[in-house]
């Protein structure tokens, strides 16, 4: 078990090193390429965005496009490890069929999503100047697909791990349902978690945090690496998106990241009870999603809005709560959902 903590240990410090050297040469590059992304001008339900222009309108051009270098850096701590072990430095590489290749390619695949999203927004492509929503669900619907597949057909896992309330709960053919819709569900609620300098950071590191605990407890240490390695990367990130940002995530961050947390949780179902767990780490996201399903909801329905503004940090910043306060509040909430997860975790492995 040591080799593999110091193995852990090493390529996140090496991520993290090389992270922070390298984000001021492309934040430099970033405005030379002018990959600044326009405020949206429209909301989801077609009408004019005037409040959310007001909030937001000083952030305009801000550099953007980040999982560039995240998918750069990633790729360059998957080809080092594969060099070290053939040189017999190491005993694994970050290749692996059973931990890593279905977390990578939530990554790669949701990424994408979001990287043609910022792409069209930064060349000012089309009158939306995005990928609109029907665009945005054929691609989730694809890669959402493909995640369930790889779990229900190539790794048989059929079942869902409810403890401490419960064992393994096996779902059948209703399995890959559950996965398909969480996995949109999950990758939605973190791309409208945002907005607000630190605040999506925050609350994923969070989650990654408690899901390195999980892999090291049932001794999935090849994925563990994984995300030790991406909490290295934001911890970087996290020097340079400090009010005021420098560079921001946007949706290709927020698709990647949600990507391999959704694949990360149906890996660790797999071994541990990681399910009822999550659901805390995700109060603060269902509550974000449902205040934003809501209002759409209701201005499809009686054409009429339920809050002045939706998502839920939006609101709290419509009340003239200062975009710091707001972020440490649920940043602080988060905090005690992390540490309520993380016990249940050391709880149900002593019971082991």
């Amino acid at each position: 078990m040591l080799v593999y903590l110091s193995q852990i240990l090493g390529f996140t410090l090496i991520a993290f090193l090389v992270s922070f050297a390298v984000y001021p040469l492309y934040i430099q590059q970033l405005h030379r390429w002018k990959a600044g992304k326009s405020i949206r001008e429209d909301t989801a339900t077609g009408e004019k965005a005037e409040i959310f222009n007001q909030l937001h309108a000083y952030k305009a051009w801000t550099p953007t496009m980040w999982w560039w270098l995240f998918l750069l850096i990633m790729w360059l701590m998957i080809g080092a490890s594969v060099i070290l072990q053939k040189l017999g430095w190491i005993t694994n590489s970050l290749r692996n069929q059973q931990e890593t290749y279905i977390i990578l390619f939530g990554f790669f695949s949701m990424g994408l999503i979001g990287l043609i999203d910022d792409i069209l927004n930064i060349k000012q492509v089309w009158k939306v100047k995005w990928l609109n929503m029907r665009a945005k669900l054929i691609g989730l619907f694809i890669f959402s697909a493909a995640i369930s597949y790889w779990f229900y057909v190539r790794l048989g896992i059929d079942y869902i791990n409810l403890r401490p309330i419960a064992w393994k709960v096996s779902l059948w053919r209703g399995f890959p349902i559950l996965t398909f819709f969480a996995t949109i569900v999950i990758v939605n609620a973190i791309n409208i978690t945002d907005w607000l300098d630190w605040l999506a950071w925050g609350l994923n590191i969070s989650v990654l945090s408690v899901f390195l605990i999980a892999a090291l407890l049932n001794g999935t240490f090849i994925a563990a690496t994984v995300i030790s390695i991406i909490i290295a990367i934001l911890g970087a990130f996290l020097f340079f998106n400090i009010k005021p940002a420098k560079v921001f995530m946007w949706d290709s961050g927020a698709f990647a990241l949600w990507g391999i947390i959704a694949s990360m949780l149906y890996l660790l179902n797999m071994r541990t009870g990681i399910f009822i767990p999550f659901l805390v780490l995700f109060l603060l996201f269902m509550i974000e999603i449902l205040s934003s399903w809501l209002q759409m909801g209701r201005k499809k329905v009686f054409h009429k809005k339920l809050f002045t503004i939706a998502p839920l940090h939006h609101r709290l910043e419509y009340r003239w709560q200062a975009e710091y306060t707001i972020v440490m509040r649920l940043r602080l909430i988060q905090t005690v959902l992390m540490v309520i997860a993380i016990l249940g975790l050391l709880i149900q492995n002593a019971l082991d």
